[in-house]
């Protein structure tokens, strides 16, 4: 299977290196979405992205729900920028895993969760990878507007 992160333009890799909060959608058995905000570290050499959370929360329910195969889309928006990335999520409780998806969180927002026995990682592993990244422009003054 191709890496489709890798093949994405250097400024929507470095979009996913910025710190920005996400969003997680997963869906319920009775297919109704459930959207959440969450922290989102993503690796282009192995194509995937990851997500630590707690083994109870709603998001590892639908994601094990699924039968495994859970099709899950992470999103940021910044501006006119946004990056959304798809592909199929597994919940990962191996505590080697966990410490380093939680070491790679530390390293994009700057700060190191607390320890939480219950906590687990999604691994997602992108299939499809989209967005824009408009330039970004300088914010108007209350006096230029």
């Amino acid at each position: 299977m191709s890496n489709a992160i890798s093949a994405q333009p250097d400024s929507y890799l470095e979009f996913w290196n910025e710190c920005h909060l996400c969003t997680l959608t997963t869906l319920r058995p009775d297919g109704r979405p459930h959207v959440v905000p969450v922290g989102v570290t993503v690796d282009v050499t192995a194509g995937v992205a990851r997500v630590i959370t707690r083994k109870s929360s709603r998001k590892v329910a639908n994601i094990l729900a699924s039968g495994g195969e859970a099709r899950v889309a992470l999103c940021q928006v910044d501006g006119g920028r946004w990056a959304t990335l798809e592909g199929a999520a597994e919940v990962c409780t191996d505590e080697a895993v966990v410490e380093d998806a939680v070491g790679r969180y530390g390293k994009r927002y700057g700060r190191t969760p607390t320890p939480d026995p219950e906590r687990v990682v999604l691994l997602i592993s992108v299939e499809r990878a989209m967005g824009q990244m408009l330039p970004v422009r300088p914010q108007m003054t209350q006096a230029a507007a």
